[in-house]
């Protein structure tokens, strides 16, 4: 499958596809410092939990490249001002949280091996970019099992290539199902307010050849009750390990609601980077967006001036409604994420 790099770095300067004008054109935007990174990341040049952690690593990066000259501990002060900037970013996204500790773990490293603090940063950036790709090759892999030929599978907002650095989660189960010569077919509901489905999941699937079609999001349920959905894979943001919640975009608990009802196997799809093995459901803040988003389409006011929105950007589903969690270390139900982080030793 052909498809557009999300981010690339080139020339000390961070390239990200601006998925905000996605499939109508193709632009990327420039990042020379963190700022730029940390303003991609919130208003959705940039999207997808894995995509927005690679991104504030490279946005390390360009922080870590202006603190040559300065003394170690100065540098590394540096780097976690930057890092507090990138954090406050979307406070939702576990991968983001998880990125920026990994990165900074790292520099701590090089600061007391004396590395150089910012080669150490970039080249933890550029591994991770790496990592992305072949963790979801795997979680397409481990997910293409449960993907029937002739299956009519369900998903959610964008969890394809766009939202990580390569290849997808939920989608990439998706592919990696059609790559072994199943026959698929996908509906693709169009998630409101910022239609990522629409314009982003449709634009990967017909790149790729998959025969798809749009639908609705209020059409979902009616489909499952008629027997036309075998599977629903969504992708997640956050998973609590404690508790087996998984938070994603709005609109994934009324269609886990829906599969649930109807007999209809609800998966997740995301890689253990994703998982959240400290906080529990009061702690996670659910990001709220502006409410233009909703009111408005295109830049276009769709609803009466001076009325007001509610814009959630996130929403929880219970553990009881996900048949299991598709990961790069196989297919895990809910219940058993904790012991996942014995074995997996993260």
């Amino acid at each position: 499958m052909k498809e557009l790099r999300t981010l690339y770095w080139k020339a000390s300067k961070l390239y990200v596809l601006d998925q905000r004008v996605l499939p109508h054109r193709v632009r990327y935007v420039v990042a020379v410092d963190y700022r730029g990174v940390a303003r991609a990341i919130k208003d959705m040049t940039v999207r997808g939990a894995p995509a927005i952690g690679v991104a504030a690593a490279y946005g390390l990066a360009l922080a870590a490249v202006r603190t040559k000259g300065l003394n170690p501990q100065r540098a590394l002060e540096r780097l976690q001002r930057a890092a507090d900037v990138l954090r406050s970013t979307r406070p939702t996204a576990v991968n983001l949280f998880w990125a920026i500790d990994r990165v900074l773990s790292r520099a701590e490293r090089a600061v007391t091996n004396g590395e150089n603090l910012a080669d150490a940063v970039l080249e933890e950036a550029h591994r991770m970019a790496e990592e992305d790709v072949e963790v979801n090759r795997t979680i397409g892999r481990n997910g293409a099992q449960l993907v029937r030929d002739g299956a009519r599978v369900m998903t959610y907002c964008n969890a394809g290539a766009l939202a990580t650095v390569g290849y997808g989660t939920a989608l990439g189960v998706i592919r990696a199902a059609v790559e072994q010569g199943k026959r698929v077919f996908v509906y693709v509901p169009e998630t409101r307010p910022k239609l990522q489905g629409a314009r982003l999941t449709s634009f990967e699937l017909k790149t790729a050849g998959i025969e798809h079609k749009v639908i609705s999001d209020n059409t979902a349920p009616f489909l499952m009750s008629r027997g036309e959905v075998d599977l629903v894979v969504v992708g997640a943001d956050r998973i609590l390990a404690t508790s087996g919640h998984v938070i994603n975009k709005i609109g994934t608990l009324s269609l886990a609601l829906a599969a649930n009802y109807f007999g209809v196997p609800f998966y997740v799809a995301a890689p253990v980077s994703t998982i959240d093995f400290v906080r529990s459901l009061p702690q996670v803040k659910i990001e709220e967006r502006d409410e233009r988003e909703v009111l408005e389409v295109s830049g276009k006011r769709i609803a009466p001036r001076g009325v007001r929105a509610i814009n959630y950007a996130f929403d929880v589903t219970p553990p009881e409604l996900v048949r299991g969690i598709i990961t790069e270390r196989g297919v895990i139900r809910p219940d058993e994420l904790m012991a996942l982080r014995e074995r997996a030793g993260v």
